[in-house]
């Protein structure tokens, strides 16, 4: 009997859908779709779209303006900014360098506000001066000042007052180095060219600061083709590579003196975060030339997944731990772990789709969003640790004020908390003071990370969540008058502020949001790296021999 015309069509056309099923089921693609849910959140079914969302990208300038202006108006040239008192400070009694002035110039350069950095440029040119007879962070000195002065000369067309100034304030600094070990002191004098400790430090170097100076040195010798600048930073990472305990993590002290780790924690957050940073960063910067930092790197995230991440215990969210020395009578050291995670902790989630499609890349470049195929089994662990950290530092924000904690801790079965994360010390008074945990700061690490997966996976829920971030800050941190100010409560909508705009705001997260929401051309990832205060250096080819060589 035959089959009616409607039925044997609709027979036909499941056939033959069965048959591209199958066809397409091994394609990278489909293999891409198939496996979104540890990959990727949310489906990307659509052709990457870069092209700038104008009216978000005008509303950070605008943001940016706000925070500016007020400070040009009421602290030209001083360090820091006051923006409720309107009124600026300097970090020392000798005067100031400058920070805040020096660590805004590339933004203004890539956000187009010309008048704005002719101004700040004049400052620069004629009125900064490094002549003080005060001591300075030597990582804060190098990574703010520094390389601002950097990529302000990259961006300015090689302005040549700013690397002159780069230049003046770097043979200033280099006699941090003169230590027993070659790490560098915390403090520099910047008049009488002498480094000192940190008062309470006796003596230790944090991994992070020693470990974070080397982009910009590096870059600076390239500038200058002086040597000093490069074996300065290069034996730093020599030593640390020599000390390495058999884990493959980092405590977060050494000693200047032998150049030895100290019985210390091992974390991913402050004073160990930007270490883990650098690596792959230094890899980068010289076209993948210097082996040994990817050998360092690829080491390190072994050991991150081996011994620091963690499930939460409700919503399966992917954190780090902390671990804790503790040194038992016997002199034997045990080493607990501790649930907590600093906001600073969010850069490595961007970090780690950086380095799943480049050092975990089996062909270059690879696609947007990467397929299975072109990436290594490491490769592939990164790509999915990377999104899965940015979902837990993204749930971190789902706060009373859309913002997030300098500290969150993660229950644990010992201390379950009945959720998956939690501000130690909060209390549902507001007549209690919160606790330093609460605040948020102005940080930008989520949305460095934000901005790096969207140019690495084009998928627009990224855009979207950062949007929702900005408009956190508007309505919490904005202040009328003029600038921004962290808060000091992210569960309480009228929380209390503090006054002070770190100069991180300017320099690093509205940087991010305006390239989030701008062309991808702009400042492509295969053509800079950014330092740790967001100024972008370019990606070069030393004409020295280098890694370790």
């Amino acid at each position: 009997m035959a089959l009616p015309l409607r039925y044997a069509q609709s027979v036909l056309a499941l056939f033959a859908l069965a048959l591209a099923i199958l066809f397409y089921r091994e394609s990278d693609a489909l293999n891409y779709l198939l496996r979104t849910k540890s990959r990727t959140p949310g489906q990307i079914t659509f052709t990457p779209d870069f092209s700038p969302d104008i009216p978000k990208r005008d509303a950070i300038v605008e943001a940016f303006k706000h925070a500016w202006l007020a400070y040009e108006r009421d602290a030209m040239g001083d360090d820091e900014y006051h923006p409720i008192s309107q009124r600026g400070s300097n970090l020392t009694s000798a005067g100031g360098i400058g920070y805040t002035v020096v660590d805004s110039m590339d933004t203004m350069l890539i956000m187009g506000l010309q008048d704005e950095y002719d101004r700040a440029r004049s400052w620069v040119a004629n009125t900064m001066s490094l002549d003080r007879d005060a001591s300075f962070n030597t990582f804060e000195t190098t990574i703010r000042v520094l390389g601002g002065l950097l990529a302000a000369h990259h961006l300015s067309s090689e302005d040549p007052i700013f690397l002159e100034r780069a230049v003046e304030l770097a043979d200033r600094i280099l006699p941090v180095f003169d230590t027993p070990s070659g790490l560098p002191l915390s403090m520099i004098n910047l008049r009488d060219r002498r480094g000192a400790d940190d008062g309470g430090n006796m003596g230790l170097v944090s991994t992070a600061e020693a470990s974070t100076l080397q982009l910009e040195l590096k870059y600076l010798s390239h500038l200058t083709d002086n040597d000093e600048y490069w074996r300065k930073a290069e034996k730093v990472m020599m030593v640390i590579k020599d000390s390495q305990i058999p884990s493959g993590l980092s405590p977060i002290f050494m000693s200047a003196e032998n150049g030895q780790f100290l019985v210390s924690e091992i974390r991913l957050g402050s004073r160990g975060d930007s270490f883990y940073e650098y690596l792959l960063k230094q890899y980068l910067q010289t076209g993948g030339t210097e082996f040994v930092y990817r050998e360092m790197y690829e080491d390190a995230m072994q050991a991150i997944h081996d011994n620091l991440l963690r499930k939460s215990l409700y919503g399966n969210l992917t954190y780090t731990v902390e671990l804790l020395p503790d040194r038992q009578p016997s002199g034997q050291v045990n080493w607990k772990h501790s649930p907590k995670q600093d906001h600073l902790v969010c850069f490595l989630g961007g970090s780690l789709l950086l380095g799943a499609t480049t050092t975990g890349a089996l062909v270059h470049p690879v696609s947007v969003p990467p397929t299975t195929r072109e990436l290594s089994a490491e490769g592939r662990r990164d790509w999915n640790t990377g999104l899965e950290l940015i979902e837990t530092c993204l749930d971190t924000y789902k706060t009373k004020t859309g913002l997030s904690p300098e500290i969150a801790y993660f229950s644990v079965p010992e201390e379950d908390m009945g959720v998956d994360w939690y501000i130690k010390g909060a209390s549902s008074s507001t007549r209690e003071a919160p606790p330093y945990d609460a605040r948020y700061i102005l940080r930008p690490e989520t949305i460095e990370s934000l901005f790096i997966a969207f140019r690495l996976t084009g998928d627009v829920k990224y855009r979207n969540r950062g949007w929702d971030i900005f408009q956190a800050i508007e309505k919490n941190c904005r202040i009328k008058t003029g600038g921004y100010a962290s808060i000091l409560d992210v569960n309480d909508t009228e929380s209390r502020k503090e006054d002070k705009m770190e100069t991180f705001l300017m320099s690093e997260t509205l940087k991010y949001l305006f390239l989030l929401f701008s062309d991808a051309s702009i400042l492509p990832l295969n053509e800079y790296v950014f330092n740790t205060e967001a100024h972008p250096l370019p990606i070069f080819t030393p004409s020295i021999r280098t890694g370790f060589s």
